[in-house]
């Protein structure tokens, strides 16, 4: 007798659909339970948490031989997300649940050797691709359902036990479908959290706004000064000033944190940017991702947030090389030999350091003990090519005593925040028609020249500094960007001269 059930595995961010087929042979004289189709060891263990959870779940494990095939057979099967699937379609070979119950549904989740259905790691991006397929229902753990009903077009079952899901399909014990309202999820009143106010950083007042500009419209910023002026202050201000996540950016978001298992089970949908700050000491594989079953890494949980690299130049040259792409092309492609999966990584990133090692260089007040050899090699570990794909550049400066002690409360993060939002609708309101654009840095070239409309001055300024600056097409290119999202700050349709004028002079002045 056989059974086909559906289920679905991850490969990357996306579900890959998988046919479980269990055939029961009750002529057989030996019991033997048989799983092909490239399972790894945890699929394969899944026989002894299959068969003892049909008999702690009150029904009966027939001792004879089960063949149980996952469709397609060339596809690595990886996970105990399968059990569920595979218990069901033991049961249902055996005349033990209607297999009309089947039709258009999936199954997803790990069983317990009591029966219960426990949570997996992925289950929103798997309903999604169920959904996408076709499919009408989707049978998951209990934990997951929440998230899982942020998919909408497929009806959502929780399922706690295999005893549970049999009654249910008899009418003696029904589960009601699982259903959520995005708008009940969408908290107005949410804020984000920081652990700083900017209205509590004293002065620094054009570091603030170049942070401003940055979190406007998405770009990457580089913060140089000494020991103690307020770089990692201020950078850890910025989640108090992030606009708060469209529903598009937020189910992206939230499908990442599915994966690596991170979404509170209470209020899964994350509606807030993610800010992380990842210690210099972490592995190449921790920021980009990877592993023999490759994983989201840092740059990918910065997703349409933010990634702080504080002391930048203290991580390793090999792992700030490997973000030159995803800081381009907005995606992280990892190999391996049984293919490739690709993960989103559009971040804003931060990057903060000192200027020598000792960290005095260039400050007035306290006098610096580095040779000139030693701040080259130091500078020198951020290259060319990673220095030309940071937007701003900006000089970090001692705060004087007198506006450390005297100088009153500033702008306020909520101040902050409510500019930014306004740039971002503007933002939004111009890129409606491409939805691939979420942010002024988002633009490609074909973009630039459509939405990037300057004045007559504001051409001859930005010829003049192309000359002289020696800019390369791509740091042009990112002068244009910003000079659009301070002209959105300002309410500009054109970018004028003065928005040109304050875009230049965040580009680094040795040429890069």
């Amino acid at each position: 007798m056989l059974a086909n059930v559906s289920t679905c595995t991850l490969k990357g961010l996306a579900g890959g659909m998988i046919e479980v087929q269990v055939d029961f042979n009750p002529r057989s004289t030996l019991p033997r339970f048989y799983i092909v189709g490239l399972p790894d060891a945890a699929v394969r263990e899944s026989e002894k948490r299959v068969t003892t959870a049909i008999k702690n779940s009150g029904m009966q494990y027939i001792l004879k031989q089960y063949v149980v095939n996952l469709h397609p057979a060339e596809d690595q099967k990886s996970g105990a997300g399968l059990d569920l699937a595979i218990a069901v379609g033991v049961l249902c070979a055996t005349d033990q649940a209607p297999p009309e119950k089947l039709h258009k549904a999936v199954f997803i989740g790990e069983l317990s050797l009591d029966g219960s259905v426990r949570h997996v790691k992925g289950v929103m991006p798997m309903v999604y691709t169920a959904m996408k397929a076709g499919y009408e229902k989707a049978y998951v753990p209990v934990e997951n359902a929440k998230e899982s009903a942020l998919v909408q077009g497929i009806e959502i079952i929780p399922v706690e036990s295999l005893g549970r899901l049999v009654e249910h399909w008899y009418g003696m014990n029904p589960i009601e479908p699982y259903r959520v309202d995005l708008s009940v999820l969408i908290d107005e009143d949410d804020l984000p959290f920081a652990i700083t106010d900017f209205a509590d950083i004293r002065g620094q007042e054009t570091v603030k706004r170049a942070m401003e500009i940055a979190v406007a419209g998405n770009h990457n910023i580089l913060l140089t000064g000494p020991p103690g002026s307020g770089k990692s202050l201020i950078s850890r201000a910025v989640p108090g000033i992030l606009p708060k996540l469209s529903i598009e950016e937020a189910l992206e978001v939230t499908q990442i944190y599915s994966v690596v298992g991170a979404l509170n089970t209470d209020k899964p949908l994350q509606m807030m940017r993610p800010f992380r700050a990842p210690h210099h000491t972490i592995s190449q594989t921790g920021l980009v991702g990877g592993g023999s079953i490759p994983k989201p890494g840092e740059i990918s949980l910065a997703h349409r947030g933010v990634l702080f690299l504080d002391e930048i130049v203290e991580h390793k040259t090999s792992v700030l090389e490997v973000m030159r792409q995803p800081l381009e092309d907005k995606i992280v492609t990892i190999s391996r030999a049984r293919g490739s999966v690709t993960f989103p990584a559009n971040f804003m990133l931060i990057g903060a350091r000192n200027p020598c090692p000792c960290g005095y260089y260039g400050d007035p007040t306290h006098p610096c003990t580095c040779s000139p050899r030693k701040i080259a090699d130091y500078q020198a570990r951020l290259s060319g090519p990673l220095i030309d794909r940071i937007d701003l550049h900006v000089n970090v400066p001692r705060v004087e005593n007198d506006k450390l002690v005297n100088l009153g409360r500033g702008e306020s993060s909520a101040t902050i925040r409510a500019r930014v939002e306004k740039a971002r609708v503007i933002q939004r309101e111009r890129f409606k028609n491409h939805p691939h654009l979420f942010a002024n840095a988002d633009m490609t070239t074909g973009e630039i020249t459509t939405f990037c409309i300057l004045t007559d001055e504001a051409k001859q300024l930005l010829k003049i500094s192309l000359d002289r600056l020696k800019l390369s097409a791509r740091a042009y290119h990112r002068v244009l960007k910003l000079s659009r999202t301070i002209a959105d700050l300002d309410a500009s349709d054109t970018i004028e001269i003065r928005h040109v004028a304050e875009a230049i002079q965040y580009r680094p002045r040795d040429g890069q």
